[in-house]
């Protein structure tokens, strides 16, 4: 049976990538950082029905002890390092515990399996952030990067030291540059999740308007299921490398509230206000990823569309709130 441990195990990558291990015949470790929080901070694996088949580990990314005696205690044959503070917005107003915990939090992850599980494979999530403001019209791995937020700055430490491990140590490392992924697991504060919600929501009375900032940035959209199955492929290949990880069409927000809205037979036009205070310091416009090389090398292919997957993301929302309402 294989090990994984897995950081950022209770975030909504965390969970799919543990349901998917698990469902492969692998014992799943999940780093926890306690908090007062404890009750509900499993709630995306109670959501998938996997909690009590993970088994938890107390650490920090920014204690390496705490990595060092959990990689000597689990020995992992694999490392997936999710953990992050990932949401590009706050990164601006809290920039130093960014590059704490998404830079180098990721650098201490990498030295504690140098050190102490050298023979594990590694996985780096890294960012479409990254490219930040775009330098070619479709971004491959070639690509160079231009970030344009703290957290993207801090995904690009992580994502050159992970580079400079491999080719330094000789270590088993990979990224994976993983474009939008969403799910009915993804945090409120999140774009995608914020219009389900609010539609949601507007459907069963229970709001009257979705307040948004730029509604015309583009992204590339996929689902956050298929989107752990390119990890967990990256760390099968022999040889470790880097892949972009995404569906190759892009969307802008006012098309997805359109499709949210539309599956419940309302018209977004009416219920959605742009607000200047959720506008970013310094916007990303447009993505859209290349992913040719995972789809030849790992053999890869994302297999929910966008309109369904926002579908099944309002129909979760619906779920919530009714359960809510009795």
């Amino acid at each position: 049976m294989k090990r994984a441990l897995v950081t950022g195990v209770t975030g909504q990558d965390g969970a799919y990538l543990s349901q998917l291990l698990l469902g492969k015949g692998y014992e799943v470790f999940g780093m926890l950082r306690r908090s007062s929080s404890g009750d509900v901070i499993d709630e995306r694996l109670r959501w998938l029905g996997i909690a009590g088949q993970v088994t938890m580990v107390d650490g920090n990314l920014l204690d390496l002890s705490s990595l060092l005696r959990i990689v000597q205690e689990v020995r992992p044959d694999e490392v997936y390092n999710l953990a992050a503070q990932s949401f590009v917005k706050s990164s601006w107003n809290q920039p130093l515990l960014t590059g704490q915990v998404t830079a180098l939090g990721a650098g201490n992850m990498l030295e504690a399996v140098r050190l102490t599980a050298p023979n594990a494979r590694f996985y780096q999530a890294s960012s479409s952030e990254m490219y930040g403001l775009i330098q070619e019209p479709i971004q491959s791995e070639k690509t160079p990067f231009y970030p344009r937020s703290p957290y993207a700055v801090a995904k690009l430490y992580a994502h050159w030291m992970t580079i400079n491990y491999r080719e330094s140590f000789g270590l088993h490392a990979s990224s994976g540059i993983l474009f939008n992924h969403e799910s009915p697991l993804r945090g409120i504060e999140f774009v995608t999740r914020k219009v389900t919600d609010a539609v949601a929501r507007i459907k069963l009375g229970l709001a009257s308007e979705l307040k948004l900032g730029n509604i015309d940035a583009k992204r590339d959209w996929g689902h956050a299921r298929d989107y752990v199955h390119a990890m967990w492929l990256m760390l099968q290949q022999d040889k470790p490398d880097d892949y972009v990880v995404a569906t190759g069409r892009t969307t802008s927000v006012r098309d997805m509230c359109r499709i949210a809205f539309d599956h419940v037979g309302l018209n977004y036009e009416e219920f959605v206000k742009v607000d200047a205070a959720y506008l970013r310091p310094a916007e990303v416009d447009i993505l859209l990823g290349d992913s040719t090389k995972a789809r030849t090398t790992l053999g890869w292919d994302p297999a929910t569309s966008l309109e369904d997957l926002i579908r099944e993301m309002v129909d979760a929302d619906l779920a919530r709130h009714r359960k809510r309402a009795r």
